[in-house]
């Protein structure tokens, strides 16, 4: 029998019939051990479904691995350890990534970023369960359920010679894609809720500040979202969250985009538009994408550690976002 929509005991939220469905495929891929493939856009909650999952299942440790930092000539120790003396400053045998979660669950994060020599690796350890530490003779065997996660079209990067086909296949036996923010917008109240009970403050949000956060886009999905009610409670002057406490980003939607009384209050508070809005009164999210990390990067004077921070993605991925959008602030 499938899970209710309501009361499950991993820490998924929302009602919405997505939500429901995912909650309903975690029920049951918790009870088995296949690797799974989470897709979906920065910021929808990949990691929250995987600890859902391995929740579910009840044994071993979960162990994330973001394999974005996973660069230079150390990652492949970081990944699976390391022999005492097997290179200069090696004082002491160290275990890996992969034996800590043995037994349990390895969450790739964002495995599109996976160089491909590590790839080769990783294809190895799915195939025969088994891995070799870095200066070792022997390998170890090891139990793990791997769980992987991109924001990536692995398809297209396969195609493009900078993702294993082999790999792609292992990991895609089950496939679970996570849906953006601005398709789940009924989610938003509960999600309010959640994030502001975790920060154990009792602000409520304005009708006007809650019909700001049901009509902005969310580029930056549920992470985006967490962010600017951390920093509202944070920066606010009262228990009741006003337009006024908006984060820069939705003050300049407010006053590009929204109805004129909302428009005027929100210049009123202080917000000066700093996105021209095209004449089909809707902005493009790369638009306003491109717009938050400007906007971040001048907040913070350049310094990209915080910015990322303030924009709640990793350096990581910020870093691919300037590149990608040109920027070099």
């Amino acid at each position: 029998m499938d899970a209710p929509c309501v009361g499950s005991v991993h820490s998924l939220v929302g009602e919405s019939l997505q939500i429901c469905q995912i909650r309903r495929h975690i029920e049951r891929l918790g009870r088995s051990r296949s690797p799974v493939l989470l897709l979906g856009e920065s910021g929808t909650g990949k990691e929250v479904v995987a600890r859902a999952i391995h929740e579910v299942s009840g044994t071993g440790a979960f162990i994330p691995i973001d394999c974005g930092s996973l660069v230079g000539p150390l990652m492949e120790s970081e990944l699976f350890g390391h022999a005492k003396g097997a290179f200069t400053g090696a004082a002491d045998t160290k275990r890996g990534l992969i034996e800590l979660a043995d037994g349990g669950t390895a969450f790739f994060d964002e495995i599109g970023d996976l160089p491909l020599d590590m790839q080769v690796k990783l294809l190895r350890l799915l195939q025969e369960r088994e891995f070799r530490p870095v200066g070792s003779l022997a390998t170890r065997k090891v139990e793990i359920r791997v769980i992987a996660a991109t924001h990536r079209d692995l398809p297209s990067e396969v195609e493009r010679k900078t993702f294993r086909q082999d790999l792609f296949y292992r990991l895609n036996v089950v496939s679970l894609r996570l849906p953006p923010l601005r398709d789940r917008k009924a989610d938003i109240p509960l999600l309010v809720e959640r994030f502001l009970d975790r920060l154990s403050v009792r602000h409520k949000l304005s009708s006007e500040c809650m019909e700001t956060l049901m009509g902005y886009p969310w580029p930056g999905n549920v992470r985006e979202l967490q962010n600017c009610i951390e920093r509202m409670a944070a920066m606010s002057s009262g228990p009741l969250l006003q337009t006024a406490d908006l984060p820069s980003t939705l003050q300049t939607f407010l006053a590009g985009g929204r109805s004129p009384e909302i428009a005027a209050a929100a210049v009123a508070n202080g917000a000066t538009p700093r996105l021209a809005l095209p004449q089909s009164g809707i902005i493009p999210l790369t638009e306003m994408e491109k717009h938050a990390i400007l906007n971040a990067l001048e907040y913070t004077k350049g310094d990209r550690a915080t910015a990322a921070l303030l924009l709640g993605i990793g350096r990581t991925t910020l870093y691919r976002k300037l590149k990608e959008y040109g920027l070099s602030v």
